[in-house]
């Protein structure tokens, strides 16, 4: 964890893990106030530097916590503070989809923007955000104006850099260009899911974040606690995350992720760390990656995903778990491969400058 880089293209310095918080406050597996306090203690301690909550996040507890721990220790200057906007903060999910919350309250329309926003500065207890991020694409809201509420919200100095989370890749891409042709800022980083089970954001999203300029911040390294061998084929019932409510289902237990789990658990047993750490290795080395959201409900899993910074794998074990949990590849996908563009180049290895290195 002393190995600092920038985020995209931006001078924000983060570390390469970063702490994400929803497990502080209440909930069915979340961590209560003094573990939570302890988790925050540990990862400063451990020279991380970003932390990553929300505003739905035990409905907004989160935040308060994160505010608290901030303001008792003193460290608001030391860390790369990152929230979210987006999902509808007057309704839980279930009666959101009932249609009984307030539509002003969710979605990225500048009204709500500006409301998300006031709301996460009382509750973190500070007068500007690092990291906005917004936490989801609403389907509706013009790209045009997320760019400039959020370019807005940046030169006002209410928030210093903006970031999207699980958007298609086109919105990602068309908010870049945008930005560019306006001279206004940009986001510099993007959110989605990835590990060695859900690799699908390589085809589209890893590109466009390259060209445009975003650093990849994974979610769910772990794949829900898939990845940390605590589940097995013959008994996927096992305690733990995904053995109760948790927005994946049961979509982690099929055979090809168990295949994947397989190999694994076999270059874990020659690296001779446990299975999440080398997880969280090949996560962290992935071209793009430049921090790594991590969670956790004790201070003994929190320290034993830190010391995934510590793993270098060979070229051999990099390439087996690679291999092993290479995604379905459509024809679209499939013409980035370098085969491709050497039967396009007369059989010569031709790269783009962003492969350089």
């Amino acid at each position: 964890m002393t190995t600092y880089h920038t985020l995209g293209r931006s001078g924000l310095i983060v570390s390469p893990l970063a702490l994400g918080t929803m497990t502080f406050g209440p909930g069915a597996w979340n961590a209560d106030d003094a573990t939570a306090r302890a988790l925050f203690g540990a990862y400063l301690a451990s020279g991380g530097n970003v932390i990553d909550t929300a505003d739905i996040y035990a409905g907004g507890e989160s935040e308060v916590l994160v505010g608290r721990f901030l303001k008792e220790t003193g460290t608001r200057d030391d860390v790369v503070l990152s929230t979210k906007f987006g999902f509808n903060a007057s309704a839980s999910p279930l009666t959101a989809q009932q249609g009984r919350g307030n539509p002003l309250t969710g979605g990225a329309g500048a009204k709500n923007i500006y409301r998300a926003l006031d709301a996460s500065l009382r509750r973190l207890q500070t007068d500007y955000i690092d990291l906005y991020w917004m936490h989801i694409w609403d389907g509706v809201t013009p790209i045009e104006e997320i760019v400039q509420t959020l370019g807005d919200l940046v030169r006002a100095g209410k928030i210093r850099h903006y970031a999207f989370s699980d958007v298609p890749a086109w919105v990602g891409m068309k908010a870049a260009t945008i930005a560019v042709e306006r001279r206004v800022p940009g986001p510099i980083a993007l959110q989605v899911e990835y590990s060695l089970v859900a690799r699908d954001t390589e085809a589209e999203h890893f590109p466009m974040a390259a060209e445009a300029g975003m650093a990849v911040m994974p979610w769910s390294p772990l794949a829900g606690g898939f990845l940390t061998g605590k589940y097995r084929r013959e008994e996927p019932g096992h305690s733990g995350r995904l053995s109760g409510p948790n927005p994946f289902g049961n979509s982690k237990f099929c055979d090809r992720n168990f295949a994947i789990l397989d190999t694994l658990l076999d270059v874990s047993t020659e690296v001779g760390r446990p299975p999440a750490q080398v997880a969280l290795a090949w996560v962290m080395a992935r071209p793009g990656v430049t921090s790594t959201l991590i969670g956790a409900r004790s201070v003994a899993q929190l320290t034993g995903n830190l010391a995934a910074a510590e793993i270098t794998l060979t070229p051999a074990q990099t390439e087996r778990l690679t291999t092993a949990s290479a995604p379905p590849m459509g024809f679209t996908a499939a013409l980035a491969q370098p085969m491709i563009r050497r039967m396009i180049y007369g059989g010569h290895d031709v790269r783009g400058w962003a492969e350089r290195g």
